[in-house]
């Protein structure tokens, strides 16, 4: 139990740097293509670039300082398994920020009234980020790491 605890600080704390990559080029993106062209959609597009750029990040550190690599798996395979859940997780990620950005502050009058589309797309990302990372770990644990011999 000790050593998962360890692992899963391990992963908070790239989980960490990947999330201020993620936040960082997802809110850029947002605000400079919904200011120059207005396009609705500016939030998902900007959470799918910011989520691209960490993955690639997290992808060499995850592996690097996280999970044991298995013996039995080439890094081309490795990597394959690991994007495509990054993908999982990437659809988990904008269908939350959509749901949080679209359905509930749209139809929600107070919110719409009170807060700012930029703060509501902030906090969206930050819910949408802590769901999964709960996945990415449970997944990239199952998936990805060697098993012990315990």
């Amino acid at each position: 139990m000790k050593k998962v605890l360890q692992q899963f600080i391990k992963f908070g704390l790239v989980g960490g740097l990947c999330f201020v990559i993620d936040f960082a080029v997802s809110t850029i993106v947002y605000k400079i293509l919904f200011s120059i062209t207005g396009f609705a959609l500016s939030d998902v597009v900007g959470s799918v670039l910011g989520f691209c750029v960490s993955v690639i990040v997290n992808y060499i550190l995850s592996m690097k300082f996280v999970f044991a690599r298995r013996e039995d798996m080439g890094r081309k395979t490795e990597f394959t398994i690991f994007l495509i859940l990054s993908i999982f997780g990437c659809v988990l990620n904008t269908f939350v920020v959509w749901l949080c950005c679209h359905p509930i502050y749209e139809n929600w009058t107070w919110l719409a009234e009170n807060i700012t589309d930029t703060v509501v797309f902030m906090a969206a990302k930050i819910v949408a980020t802590a769901i999964v990372m709960v996945y990415n770990f449970v997944t990239r644990k199952i998936f990805l790491e060697q098993k012990s011999a315990e």
